[in-house]
């Protein structure tokens, strides 16, 4: 009989976890098990594109802050 571990629930803070790491292109195996079981697909989406937006907010405003430093 195998060891079950407890059955691991997604909230907020691992969903943007989850988007982070897709960001970055790093997942442990258990977390992309855990987010396949417990979450939904629209959760995942939605802070995927929030992230994705920020970043390219925040290179976007550091190509602004360099622009200006320039002359």
């Amino acid at each position: 009989m195998k060891n079950q571990e407890p059955e691991r629930k997604v909230n907020s803070l691992t969903i943007l976890g989850s988007a982070l790491a897709g960001l970055l292109g790093v997942q442990k195996r258990k977390n992309l098990e855990r987010d396949f079981q417990s979450g939904k697909f629209w959760h995942f989406f939605i802070a995927g594109a929030i992230v994705t937006l920020l970043f390219i907010l925040v290179v976007w405003l550091a190509v602004q802050a360099l622009l200006s430093s320039t002359g």
